[in-house]
């Protein structure tokens, strides 16, 4: 009982890490969503994606989940905002403003949440049942 314990706190520990660092890249996405070009024709903050993958801890020889990449999201195009007076505009006044939409970042982090949550929710199952052990087992 005790190993399938431990091991599912892993698990949920390595998921909570894998999402802590997705909400960070959402959070800098967010923060940088008015970070427009600064010089005529180049490029504004570009969305930073995150994606993940399962790795094989030989040590405790369970899967768990972590970061693969983050990468620019280089197939969403830059949205054009006409400013003909800002520093970073064209010929034609329009400046490249970055590809990052608030709405889907905030749809992002809340699914990122609700995943933290529940890994830390099994962590505190898990641990709870380890206590309840323990006091069975005291009396």
């Amino acid at each position: 009982m005790g190993s399938e314990l431990l091991d599912s706190m892993v698990i949920s520990a390595s998921g909570m890490r894998a999402q802590g660092t997705r909400i960070r890249v959402i959070s800098e996405n967010i923060a940088n969503a008015d970070t427009a070009a600064t010089t005529p024709g180049g490029d504004a903050y570009r969305r930073q994606l995150i994606s993940f993958k399962n790795v094989m801890d030989r040590q405790m020889d369970l899967k768990t989940v972590k970061v693969d990449e983050i990468s620019e999201d280089e197939k969403t195009p830059f949205i054009l905002k006409y400013l003909p007076d800002h520093p970073g505009a064209d010929a034609d006044g329009y400046v490249k403003m970055p590809n990052i939409n608030p709405l889907v970042e905030m749809m992002d982090v809340r699914e990122a949440q609700r995943s933290y949550e529940a890994n830390l929710t099994m962590i505190e199952q898990a641990r709870g049942m380890v206590n309840r052990t323990i006091d069975v087992l005291r009396n």
